[in-house]
């Protein structure tokens, strides 16, 4: 499944909508950086990208088992450090509650900690690059 995402900034401002489709959120600045304060930064969306992978593969998998699942919560917990500031390490915890016994359900978790794409991909150190800069300057 290819996946292409976007952001574009509202009027003039660091504020900016991000879409995937027909979803979309708020991304901004933290006050104290000089933003508006008003959505995810980019390291919260990068933790939260896990924690949504996680979530949605226990689901996933959940039903692949058999199992049905009553309550997921995923909390993805870091810090960015450094000049040029990078992730430190990221670690997350899962709470989890459904009709499977306890053992089960934790061969569930470890299951999809081995198999989740966003952690795989951290893991496994995804390439980025830049393709293309388009410029419009008013200025000399």
């Amino acid at each position: 499944m290819s996946i292409t995402v976007e952001t574009c900034t509202v009027a003039g401002r660091s504020t900016a909508i991000g879409a995937a489709g027909p979803y979309t959120l708020v991304v901004d600045r933290p006050v104290q950086a000089g933003g508006g304060g008003l959505g995810f930064n980019g390291g919260q969306l990068l933790y939260l990208a896990v924690a949504a992978c996680v979530s949605n593969d226990l689901y996933r998998e959940a039903e692949a088992w058999g199992i049905s699942l009553h309550r997921v919560a995923v909390r993805v917990a870091g810090d960015f450090t450094g000049e040029p500031a990078v992730s430190a390490p990221i670690s997350y915890s899962v709470e989890i509650d459904g009709d499977a016994s306890e053992e089960r359900l934790r061969e569930l978790v470890a299951h999809v900690d081995r198999i989740a794409e966003i952690p795989n991909s951290l893991r496994g150190g995804t390439e980025l690059r830049l393709d293309e800069t388009q410029v419009a300057s008013a200025g000399a």
